[in-house]
């Protein structure tokens, strides 16, 4: 049976240029493969029919291999029984109709409303640079932009009058509103926190201690440092913000589509998950207090 995947290797090898780490995985679910055949008693690779593959994903799950995995795993076999068939080896590809089972969607972490004041409020509006804090985080969840687009804002692109943002991201542009509360704290950083900060000329709308743009990485630091200082502990990411957002907009009605263009997603399976953040919880409230549940 080796000699098979060793021609089967070397196919890759010559011919898909894969990465070290990828050829491994395809040897790695391989040989787990040839286990199972063994176990099974099934004979050789090349005696392998649809209801043994079929017993194969079933082998995986009973193993408690994750989802992921066993997608990978079924991937593998696949393209090696494709390269079988295409050389004539076998007559039919057996994994040809095998379904693997979906990917488990994480749900990502989110603050909740009395977290989000919190965080807002623990700003020091005495110091420049809590005023630009303030309103960094009042204008991300205010937004549900990415961190990348906030880091990326110019003078420019805000206009706290009319109440918008203009955002850009990989060469498109959209307009988002931007809520009174945000706005005013947007005015005050510009008017009594950043003109402090900036020694020279700069459009960068948020910026460091340096008067430089703030980075990604510095944002994620003022944010961490807030939330431990605040002892809310969960897993925080400078896409936080972002999720909650979303999440409580689709909390409290707002249409998803609408969401969807506001945090700039191509296709609204993307925003689906917040509905189903937001379904999930209302289930759990239901079974937890309704009592008939």
């Amino acid at each position: 049976m080796s000699g098979y995947i060793t021609e089967f290797e070397v196919y890759l090898t010559d011919h898909k240029n894969l990465s070290a780490n990828t050829l491994e995985a395809y040897k790695r679910d391989l040989r787990y493969f040839g286990i199972f055949i063994e176990e099974q008693q099934l004979g050789d690779y090349l005696q392998i029919s649809q209801v043994d593959a079929i017993a194969y994903v079933s082998y995986l799950k009973k193993q408690g291999k994750a989802n992921s995995t066993i997608q990978r795993n079924v991937a593998s076999l696949r393209t090696f029984y494709s390269y079988l068939h295409n050389k004539g080896y076998i007559s039919h590809n057996p994994t040809l109709d095998i379904e693997a089972p979906k990917a488990e969607r994480k749900m990502p972490n989110v603050l909740t409303l009395i977290e989000v004041e919190k965080l807002i409020a623990k700003p020091d509006l005495r110091t420049s640079i809590g005023k630009r804090d303030k309103a960094m985080i009042e204008l991300l969840y205010a937004t549900g932009i990415r961190v990348s687009e906030l880091v990326s804002l110019n003078l420019s692109d805000i206009n706290t009058n009319m109440g918008y943002i203009r955002c850009k991201n990989n060469g498109k542009s959209r307009v988002v509103p931007l809520g009174s509360l945000a706005s005013k704290a947007v005015e005050v950083y510009i008017k009594d926190g950043r003109s402090k900060i900036v020694t020279e000329d700069e459009e960068a709308l948020f910026v460091n201690y340096y008067g430089k743009r703030i980075t990604r990485q510095g944002f994620w630091k003022v944010v961490k440092r807030y939330t431990e200082a605040l002892d809310i502990r969960k897993s925080i990411t400078p896409h936080t913000l972002r999720h909650s957002f979303a999440l409580h907009l689709i909390q409290n009605g707002a249409d998803i589509k609408a969401v969807q263009e506001m945090l700039g997603h191509s296709d609204v399976s993307t925003t689906q998950i917040y509905l189903e953040m937001s379904n999930s919880k209302i289930r759990n409230v239901y079974e937890k207090t309704h009592p008939r549940a």
